[in-house]
């Protein structure tokens, strides 16, 4: 790798810091979470459209992480604020292989420079604690394909519950059938309770950490469950582009559903590092040309350096 690739992915890590401030064993992004265990079971819809091992309707063991989006673990959950699911599939061969999704249904940036151009521009000032509008907007009038996906954080709620809101992988991925068909997809996931999200003044009266006691409630009652499901590109359809949305009309195949059953205490302890890399793909599914995934396990690589020590080859 370029040494100057390198260093934009340090300079992203920092840029992230510059906003949320450095958190000692933390994540740049998405400090604040909680990690859960689960089953997924896949449709047989999902066999006919890829070959991935975790997709054939065998019982498959999952780790579940649900975020808050912001790299600050001490804010409040009651903060308007993307949140985040990521899933990790641990495969019969002994691999894995991972699913990061977000609330945001677009990415703000098709290139991680202009997510760091971005990041510089939201830095908050010292003398008010928030970004300079003036620089935003002159951001945003450059990069029109940010809009939308701003847009959509400017509108932001707060969930009622983790388990109450969709999740959008926002990359493409090659689906890969068993007679070697090609699908491109994108991942959702639709949870099974429905989308409920609070006011902002229901919101400020929240406890502090009202999201984790909310899936102990929850998960003390049995077992949460998600549907996941892909949309299904057409010719033309941009799959190399996360700020893109294909239209309406393209196909939906449900793939399976994720039951999860408890909160989980074995992973991150004793010097285990726990990382949801969406270019962590198996066989049967490829990644796309997108330059932010592509980016992602760099970025993933440098903060968890940061946080653990540890040096993960991305």
């Amino acid at each position: 790798m370029a040494s100057g690739e390198q260093g934009l992915w340090a300079q992203l890590v920092d840029s992230e810091n510059a906003i949320y401030g450095a958190h000692e064993g933390h994540r740049a992004a998405h400090a604040k979470g909680t990690l859960c265990a689960g089953v997924f079971t896949a449709t047989p819809a999902a066999s006919k459209l890829t070959r991935a091992a975790h997709l054939q309707g065998e019982a498959i063991r999952t780790h579940v992480r649900f975020s808050n989006a912001a790299g600050d673990p001490t804010k409040r959950d009651g903060t308007n604020d993307a949140r985040g699911m990521a899933v990790k599939f641990y495969l019969p061969d002994g691999g894995t292989t991972d699913i990061s999704a977000t609330t945001a249904s677009v990415f703000v940036a098709r290139i991680p420079e202009d997510v760091l151009e971005l990041n510089t521009a939201r830095k908050p000032l010292p003398e008010t604690g928030k970004p300079d509008l003036d620089k935003v907007g002159a951001y945003l009038g450059s990069h029109p394909e940010a809009v939308p996906a701003v847009e959509e954080a400017m509108l932001s709620q707060a969930p009622v519950s983790y388990l109450q809101r969709r999740y959008f992988a926002l990359h493409a991925f090659k689906f890969i059938s068993a007679d070697g068909v090609e699908n491109w997809i994108r991942y959702r996931w639709e949870p099974d309770e429905g989308e409920a999200l609070l006011k902002r003044e229901e919101a400020q009266q929240k406890d502090h950490d009202y999201l984790r006691a909310d899936l102990e409630e929850h998960l003390g009652r049995g077992p949460q469950g998600f549907r996941l499901w892909v949309e299904v590109a057409e010719e033309g359809d941009p799959v190399d582009d996360p700020t893109a949305r294909w239209p309406e009309d393209r196909e939906n195949v449900e793939l399976g559903r994720l039951e999860i059953t408890e909160l989980a205490f074995d992973r991150e302890k004793d010097g285990d590092v726990l990382v949801f890399d969406p270019t962590r793909v198996t066989d049967g599914i490829e990644l796309s040309n997108d330059p932010i995934l592509l980016a992602r396990p760099h970025i993933y690589a440098e903060s968890v350096l940061r946080r653990s020590g540890v040096r993960r080859d991305a």
